[in-house]
């Protein structure tokens, strides 16, 4: 028996080999922890595959759908492995498939995980399923029912309404015990008479969570943390991918084994064909172990996520964007309007002006969108003009672009090939009036290329709003094995392009938009400095949104929309601005329309935003009433740095006044940050450890600074 291990500060890995050459997880262990800190242990006479290949043609192992048991993935044997700068590279090895599966230490006490499958035989494989992670007995007890201790919590995602946290027991996700009671079952399945009377190993159940289209958090952002409430222990983990995912929990031998990969042949009509010799490498997914609860788990991940995005200005200054669109011109600018926007956005403090949609079109521009050229109708003068403008109030000048996109009535699409675009049995993909192109195809990135130098070079653009507003669909079968096959394969043609502009241009900041938050994952927001949170335009409902964002991304990365309209009360003002104080602020709305009354309101938020933000992109988030949810009473959401906290909290239609909000330490004095004017009552408990707030009003809320 030979033994493998994986140690950080905080966590290791161990594996183990066996006479047989199998190589099996030995634990996941909190380092430090006994016993209870350990998850992955083996199971009794069965090697759980350390990474899990289906091939078309071979038994799927059981008879109900799952991703389990594969049979290439049971073949491997070991075959070397190396451990050099917290980086294991396994080598396995089967009479069809060398695979080389990765563990790398990351930061956040986070381990990331990818394999590496090679077909050394003479004749074509066929994938139909890689796990970039396969963890077995996922839960720490032998003796307790695992339906009863162990709750998996999702960020549910939709458009407009982001990152809306579920917490569910598996049998709530349809995967059940079946067994009527707990037993050791270490013991027992060493019993013949037991295994005779209890055949049923596992059930035909599964927990599964998918994406399959481009939009990789259209439904739910891809990540998952699965709480040990007996055992006070929390997994996590989180798909690095810009397009399909999948991850599921199933069981066996009476425990829980979880997979997690990218795209699949089940979920997401993948398969891709292998020809001798021929590679293919899986999404990244980075997974992590800790004591504690869901909020505990965030820690670890913000600090991952900040470990591993690009290194710029705009990720440590953090300006301040105006934006045009929101409750403001919605797409439809012009030269004229703009002006007095972009002098009353310098009036108020805003660093950037962005210039959003509709800049390039006479009309109505949704179908006809490709070319990028400015509208000539909407800027008689050059659009120069209007940008150079905003440079001389000081402020960096942006545009929008949907650069994935082009309009069924764009020119371009008419002329360009087929092959420039995704397609399936024949016929383009059209979402919404739109073709979808696709970067593996030069002509494309060679135009997308020409678009952003003439931003960048000739227009003299330092902000580029960079939109995703249609459906790829599966995929498409130009150049690829399967539908699935070829969006992975543009999507990461895609990632490659966007390095490409970063590198050539370091200064320029992109915003990530999926019309909203429909493709915020940390494969795009490693490059990115900023993220659109949402597309959401009821400041209400913006602010359980606003609350939870920092769950998905980091605080620094997301931008929150702040959209007075010129009929706003002051504390309707004063909601709108608090959404966005601890992320970034992205303002816009009707201030060119605003009294001086609300005006002073944004400009005061805005001063207060500028003191805030040096400790923004090194605080952690923490929520003293747990994750928001769209319509409670109160909601809450706080930034921890190691002298303050900064604490916002929001009244919705509550039937008391009055809330206490659990601090992550004990404070000696609170004040309200924002606004100065408040007279709301509030007190800190005795110990310092609870902050008790008096709102006298729906809808209303208070920023707080507490040390």
């Amino acid at each position: 028996m030979t033994e493998i291990e994986l140690a950080g500060d905080k966590v290791k890995l161990s594996l183990s080999v066996d006479d047989e050459g199998r190589v099996g997880f030995a634990g996941l262990e909190i380092v430090g922890a006994a016993g209870v800190g350990t998850l992955c242990r083996p199971y009794p006479e069965y090697a759980a595959p350390v990474v899990e290949v289906q091939l078309a043609g071979d038994d799927t192992m059981r008879h109900y759908t799952c991703h389990g048991a594969t049979q290439a993935g049971r073949e491997l044997r070991y075959v070397s492995h190396e451990l050099e700068g917290g980086h294991l590279i396994l080598a396995l090895r089967s009479a069809r498939l060398a695979v080389k599966q990765h563990f790398k230490l990351a930061g956040g006490d986070m381990i990331e995980s990818w394999a590496e499958v090679t077909n050394i035989s003479s004749s074509v494989q066929t994938l139909e399923y890689v796990s970039s992670l396969a963890l077995p007995h996922i839960d720490a007890c032998d003796y307790a029912p695992w339906d009863r201790y162990l709750w998996v919590n999702v960020p549910v995602n939709s458009w407009c309404a982001e990152a809306q946290w579920q917490r569910y027991s598996l049998p709530q996700l349809g995967l059940h015990r079946a067994y009527e009671q707990p037993l050791k079952y270490s013991a027992a399945l060493t019993d013949p008479k037991f295994r005779r009377q209890n055949l049923n190993l596992f059930t035909s159940g599964r927990a599964s969570i998918a994406s399959s289209s481009g939009m990789s958090s259209e439904h739910y952002a891809p990540l998952a943390l699965i709480e040990d409430t007996l055992n006070q222990l929390c997994l996590f983990f989180q798909i690095n991918h810009n397009g399909a995912w999948q991850y599921e929990i199933n069981d066996f031998k009476g425990h829980l084994n979880l997979l997690v990969s990218g795209p699949t042949g089940l979920e997401s009509q993948w398969y891709q064909d292998l020809a001798p010799q021929e590679s293919f490498i899986t999404v990244p997914v980075a997974f992590g172990l800790c004591s504690g609860d869901r909020y505990a788990a965030m820690n670890h991940l913000t600090a991952y996520r900040r470990s591993i995005m690009r290194p710029c200005a705009d990720s440590t200054k953090l300006p301040i964007i105006f934006n045009d669109y929101m409750n403001c011109l919605m797409g439809d600018p012009n030269e004229e309007i703009l002006v007095a926007l972009i002098e009353r956005a310098r009036a108020i403090g805003a660093e950037y002006f962005c210039i959003d949609c509709g800049w390039y079109a006479d009309g109505f521009w949704w179908d006809s969108v490709g070319e990028w050229q400015p509208s000539t109708q909407r800027f008689p003068s050059g659009i120069t003009k209007t940008l150079d403008y905003i440079r001389a109030q000081g402020m960096i000048q942006g545009l929008w672009l949907e650069i994935e996109s082009m309009g069924v009535k764009c020119q371009l699409a008419q002329k360009w090939p087929d092959s420039c675009f995704l397609l399936r049995h024949g016929k383009r993909v059209v979402s919404e009036q739109r073709y979808h192109l696709d970067f593996r195809h030069e002509l494309v990135r060679a135009h997308a290329d020409a678009v952003v130098r003439r931003l960048v070079e000739d227009y003299g653009v330092g902000y580029i709003k960079m939109d995703h507003n249609i459906d790829s669909g599966v995929g498409t079968e130009v150049d690829a094995s399967s539908f699935g096959a070829g969006l992975l394969q543009h999507q990461r043609a895609y990632l490659e392009w966007l390095d490409s502009i970063f590198a050539r241009y370091p200064d320029l900041v992109i915003e990530n938009c999926g019309s909203g938050g429909m493709r915020m994952d940390y494969a795009m927001l490693q490059r990115h400095s900023i993220q659109s949170v949402t597309d959401q335009t009821d400041f209400r409902i913006m602010s359980a949104i606003a609350c939870n964002a920092a769950s998905l991304v980091t605080p620094e990365q997301a931008a929150i929309w702040a959209y007075p309209l010129k009929s706003a009360s002051p504390e309707e003002v004063v909601t709108n601005m608090i959404n966005a104080l601890l992320l970034r602020v992205h303002q816009s709305g009707a201030i060119e329309e605003l009294d001086a009354a609300r005006l002073a309101l944004v400009t005061e938020a805005l001063s207060c935003y500028k003191v805030i933000r040096p400790d923004i992109k090194d605080a952690l988030p923490f929520w003293p009433l747990g994750f928001a949810t769209i319509g409670e009473p109160y909601l809450s959401f706080g930034l921890k740095t190691d002298q303050k906290l900064y604490l916002a909290v929001f009244r919705g239609e509550a039937a008391s006044d009055v809330v206490s909000l659990p601090l992550p330490r004990s404070v000696e004095n609170a004040q309200v940050l924002y606004p100065h004017h408040a007279t709301e009552s509030y007190s800190l408990s005795a110990d310092g450890t609870v902050l008790n707030v008096s709102l006298s009003q729906n809808f209303m809320s208070r920023l707080f600074v507490l040390a």
